[in-house]
Formats: C-alpha cells, structure tokens, sequence
C-alpha cells in the first residue's frame, strides 16, 4: 500500500496494492492496523454506497460539531472526480480543496478528515461509490456548501452537472461562516 498527503492537512491519498492475474484481482479495501499507522480512521461506524449516472454532482456535505464525518471514499465501479474543502476555520487551509479522479481500476482510496466538506461528480457512464464513515448520520448535523461557489472556485469537470434541488439552495462558504458565526 502507497500513501501521499495532500497540500490540506486530513487529506490522504491511498493507493492499495492490487494482485491480477488471468481470473481478475483483489484488493484489500480495508485493514484498521495498516490504516492507523497513516493516520486513517480509527473506526468506522457506518458504510455508506452511492449510484449516480454520468454528469450526477453530489455535494458538497459535511456534519457538523460532535456528529463532524471522516470519510475513506472509494469507487466500486466506473470513475469521478472527488473532492473534499477545508472547512476548519482554525486551518491554515480553511477555504481550500482538494480534487482527484478516482476510478474502479486503480482503486485508490481518498481520506477525508473530520471538519472537511466533500462532493464528487460522475465522469463515467455510471459509479458506484462507497464510503467508510467515523460517525453515525445525524440529520440535524448536516450541512453543505453549494458546488459552484465563486469563492471555491473547483474546476469541476460537467458542464451541466445534474444537481440535487437540496445542493442547489445550499449556501456559498461565506453566507454558511455568515451563518454560522
């Protein structure tokens, strides 16, 4: 297993090995000692997997305080373009993103701490994408950033994303820190 840190603090690129020969592969997706020496989990208490057609964009979604998610994100089949926003105000990085391709043939894995926003749109025909999260879902927790905020300025690669009516409303950083001071 490969690992890389990203210019924000909580993110983390991972790079399982992958065994092929002539019937397949396999991958470990998951093994909490290997993970906890780079930092990664230390325990999950909810899977979570999404289906979305090509262009869907989904995000960007945190929780906030107590209930706040760390998220190991992996794409089972097809390929996106993943990304997770610091929204730790006491963060060097508060404000920043971080953006990568994943897809179902390299398997890399993208950890997003606690604190940090994430969304991600469909670049292939269909994904199937599942995520490890450290907290249960807390309805009254969660909050989101609208995708296309100015401000963020994330070179999502869809031109006419298909978005959520809910992501759509969702406030710019500024009017959530507004919001939220």
């Amino acid at each position: 297993m490969e690992w890389q840190k990203n210019p924000i603090d909580g993110v983390i690129l991972v790079k399982p090995s992958i065994y092929q020969d002539e019937r397949g592969f396999f991958q470990e997706t998951w093994n909490s000692d290997k993970y906890a020496e780079i930092g990664v989990g230390p325990h999950f208490f909810q899977d979570n997997r999404s289906f979305s057609i090509r262009n869907v964009l989904r995000g960007i979604h945190f929780q906030k305080g107590p209930h706040a998610q760390g998220k190991l994100i992996q794409v089972a089949w097809g390929k996106i373009f993943d990304v997770a926003v610091d929204l730790r105000r006491d963060s060097s990085t508060f404000g920043h993103f971080f953006g990568i391709e994943l897809d179902s043939n390299k398997g890399w894995q993208l950890w997003i701490e606690a604190g940090l926003g994430h969304g991600f749109c469909v670049l292939s025909e269909q994904a199937l994408v599942t995520y490890k999260c450290t907290t249960l879902y807390a309805p009254r927790s969660e909050g989101s950033i609208v995708w296309n905020d100015p401000d963020l300025n994330i070179p999502w690669p869809v031109s006419n994303p298909i978005v959520s009516t809910k992501d759509m409303a969702a406030p710019t950083l500024v009017q959530w820190i507004k919001g939220n001071a």
